[in-house]
């Protein structure tokens, strides 16, 4: 059974940078597919970033302005965000595309 375990959301100021963490358990992680996905209040969830063994890919949410990526021995994956607006607010969700798994979400505010 696939576990994720978002953390390294919090409160950040206009044009600040966070890292996100996803932990992954349960999966032969060096070999999955993975992604970032985000839920801004009275939204759906868009996709942010996606990483597969064989490269990433991004979203137009917030394409030019995040970094997806992954360290295969710590079964994480991260996502670097810069240059954040308010309108990045939102719960941050990671999400494995085999199992269909995901995480409990993380939170991001972000104050003009």
């Amino acid at each position: 059974q696939v576990q994720l375990v978002e953390s390294g959301g919090g409160l950040v100021q206009t044009g600040g940078s966070l890292r996100l963490s996803c932990t992954a358990s349960g999966s032969v992680f060096s070999s999955a597919a993975m992604a970032w996905y985000r839920q801004r209040p009275g939204k759906g969830r868009e996709l942010v970033a996606g990483a597969s063994p064989g490269g990433t890919y991004y979203g137009d949410s917030m394409r030019g302005r995040c970094t997806i990526s992954r360290d295969n021995d710590k079964s994480t994956l991260y996502l670097r965000m810069d240059t954040l607006e308010p309108e990045d607010t939102a719960t941050y969700y990671c999400y494995d595309v085999a199992s269909k798994t995901w995480g409990q979400g993380t939170q991001v505010t972000v104050s003009s």
